[in-house]
């Protein structure tokens, strides 16, 4: 097991020198300044959230970013100024961001909890405990495959080291001995619940053991003591040693955040104790003591320091508001075709039969071999090939760097793939089925689709999140699930839903050269179906449907399994002379609502064919929008056929009847086709 150690204040042999040390004070009292003029900016209504202070903790982020490169990424928490000041940013852009102006590190987006400057390597701070953790992961993992000496740093509170993404990010990091450097600034309180309350082992430091990793616990009030041990782990992380976990003892003097009571769950005496350990006073007596400086020197300090603190309040305060209309800008990114994209050919192109399966194998195999910055994260998705064979074969290719089995975490890798899209790579995430998505839900909705945003559109997020859904094979409530209206309802996601061999390496092919996060779900039932498949390379856009049958009676949209079935309920409605065009979306986010469109206006009647339920589901936002822009083309009433509102059940005679089949298809149609 790894000793935890108690570090001290090293041997002034290893102290930084006079230049250095008037630096980590020049940056702590930097913070504090800046953090008292934005309580004060608080207080005036200037600042229109929330604002979290880092006062009293200023020399661990001071300590530790000493030590790193323009290059290297920070990742943070909702208390991320002093983070943010430390790895470079200029004060003037973090005040206009907390007043909300365009001139602002996130363009007036992110606020106080969410501050984004990639070009410094600040890749984001989080409102959500936690998925920093992950995220500085990933980039960890990003810098490893990419085969770089860049450092990953994620700061966090003791409040995150009892929710599972401290678990999963130390484990993940652990066993592929990431560069990162896992900074807790255990300052006592998570909000308002206490740390010795909240823990079973109030040691964090001591919890790096269970995870193979170094770890150290400091005096985070003691800036020399910080640097020193931020100095080895950095040093540790950048040579391949792994990472380092770092408990910074402190405290926050203020209260959790601005306009908060401070005193129901902590006392006065308490708070003047820890004041009395305030770390830029502990080390202003320290270079004074040592006769490194004269007050003289410091006063000077203060006061140019604080001039510019006024400057980058009163730059920010007459700076504009973002102007309206970019309100919905950088939710996608902006397509960009490269030369070599073309759209599917025609049918009568030369083609194989494949099944689906091996269609997508080959779309994933043809890209991994021209974009070495693509891996996949799953469990069994190595030397097995994966569940479904998802990645046979590619093991031997690319070897365990890309094609990555991974601990039984989802919240874990998922948000790990978020870290290491932010940081210059292309992760694709092998659920097995959709149903395990939804423990990685947060990471998918909070962080990963809204990334782009947050970020003024500085950071891409080409992650694509591949799994199986619908029902059969007995599998019960647990691996049938399907669950694309639900994610296709957050901006910044596309939903991909392919039926057929051809569409799924078509549209495959576009996911992996996409950069915005991609949910491409596949029917299990189809995963062994057959169909042509062009020889030549091609791609599918996003956005358009196919007409799979035309027709000139009934427009019937269907998905995934559902457009098989409709088609054999079609061959036979042929015999009694209704004709059927038939639909399928292929992408329901985008949805191709023009071509939905011009099909009623030539059958006037639409027909949604469903196997997801029908509350909420996607048969209702395709009837709302066709009823909202196409109602006089309208003969009868738009009707919907979904399977039933239920958890699916396991015995083979109950799972066969929550689902649409041919016979009950078929029936629908022609009760629309009567109206």
């Amino acid at each position: 097991m790894t000793k935890t150690t108690k570090f001290e204040r090293p041997a002034p042999i290893g102290d930084p020198g006079k230049e250095q040390r008037l630096q980590l004070y020049r940056q702590m009292l930097l913070i504090r300044l800046c953090e008292e003029r934005l309580a004060r900016s608080h207080q005036r209504g200037l600042i229109h959230g929330a604002c979290h202070t880092y006062v009293g903790q200023e020399a661990i982020a001071t300590g530790v970013c000493a030590h790193l490169r323009n290059d290297d990424a920070i990742f943070s928490t909702h208390r991320g100024h002093g983070h943010a000041l430390a790895k470079g940013l200029e004060p003037r852009r973090l005040f206009a961001e907390l007043y909300g102006r365009e001139t602002g590190c996130s363009r007036g987006r992110g606020g106080s909890m969410h501050l984004f400057a990639p070009e410094v390597g600040l890749l984001g701070t989080s409102g959500i405990v936690g998925p920093c953790i992950l995220q500085a992961a990933g980039a960890g993992y990003s810098f490893r495959l990419l085969k770089t000496d860049q450092v990953a740093v994620a700061f966090f509170g003791d409040g995150a080291v009892n929710n599972g993404a401290f678990h999963e990010g130390l484990n993940m990091a652990g066993i592929w001995k990431l560069p990162v450097l896992f900074v807790c600034e255990n300052n006592q309180y998570a909000t308002e619940v206490p740390f010795d309350y909240a823990a079973g082992n109030p040691s964090v430091a001591a919890r790096g053991a269970a995870y193979g990793l170094p770890a150290v616990e400091v005096d985070g009030n003691d800036v020399i003591a910080v640097e020193a041990a931020a100095r080895e782990a950095v040093w540790r992380a950048r040579s391949g040693g792994g990472p380092t976990l770092m408990e910074c003892k402190t405290y926050r003097t203020r209260a959790h955040a601005e306009g908060m009571g401070d005193f129901g769950y902590r006392t006065r005496e308490e708070v003047e104790r820890w004041r009395l350990q305030c770390p830029i006073a502990r080390f202003k007596q320290h270079l004074l003591g040592e006769k490194l400086v004269g007050v003289e020197e410091l006063e000077a300090i203060g006061r140019e320091l604080t001039a510019l603190t006024e400057e980058s309040h009163t730059f920010a305060e007459g700076s504009a508001y973002p102007p309206l209309g970019s309100e919905t800008q950088h939710v996608f990114a902006a397509a960009a075709p490269t030369p070599a994209r073309r759209d599917a050919p025609g049918d009568s192109a030369a083609s194989r039969e494949l099944t689906y399966m091996k269609a997508t194998l080959e779309a994933l195999t043809e890209e991994m071999a021209r974009n070495p910055r693509i891996f996949v994260l799953g469990e069994g998705i190595g030397q097995r090939g994966g569940n479904f064979a998802t990645t046979s074969g590619l093991f031997d290719l690319h070897g365990p760097e890309r094609l990555r089995d991974t601990p039984i975490c989802e919240r874990g890798f998922v948000g790990l793939a978020g870290g290491a899209a932010m940081s210059g790579t292309r992760p694709v995430v092998d659920f097995m089925f959709a149903d395990f998505a939804l423990d990685a839900a947060g990471e998918i909705i909070n962080q990963i689709a809204k990334m782009r945003y947050m970020s003024s559109g500085r950071l891409k997020m080409p992650v694509l999140l591949r799994g199986c859904i619908g029902i059969g094979h007995s599998a019960a409530t647990h691996h049938s699930g399907s669950y694309y209206a639900m994610y296709a309802s957050f901006p910044g996601l596309r939903v991909v839903v392919p039926s057929t061999p051809r569409d799924a390496k078509g549209l495959l092919k576009t996911a992996l050269t996409c950069d915005d996060p991609v949910l491409f779900l596949e029917h299990r039932e189809l995963m062994a179906t057959k169909g042509p498949v062009p020889e030549e390379e091609y791609f599918i856009d996003f956005g358009q449907a196919t007409i799979v049958r035309k027709g000139t009676d009934v427009t019937v949209v269907a998905l995934a399994l559902m457009v098989h079935k409709t088609l054999q309920a079609c061959e036979a409605l042929a015999k009694e002379g209704i004709s059927v065009e038939l639909i399928d979306p292929r992408t329901i986010a985008p949805l191709d609502v023009e071509t939905i469109l011009k099909s009623v206006a030539r059958t006037g009647r639409l027909l949604i064919v469903d196997e997801s339920f029908g509350p909420c589901g996607i048969g209702a936002e395709i009837a709302a929008q066709i009823a909202d822009r196409g109602f006089d083309e309208l003969d009868a009433p738009i009707r919907r056929l979904n399977g039933a509102y239920t958890p699916t059940p396991y015995s083979p005679p109950l799972e066969a009847a929550v689902v649409p089949n041919v016979e009950t298809i078929a029936q629908a149609i022609r009760a629309l086709y009567a109206e």
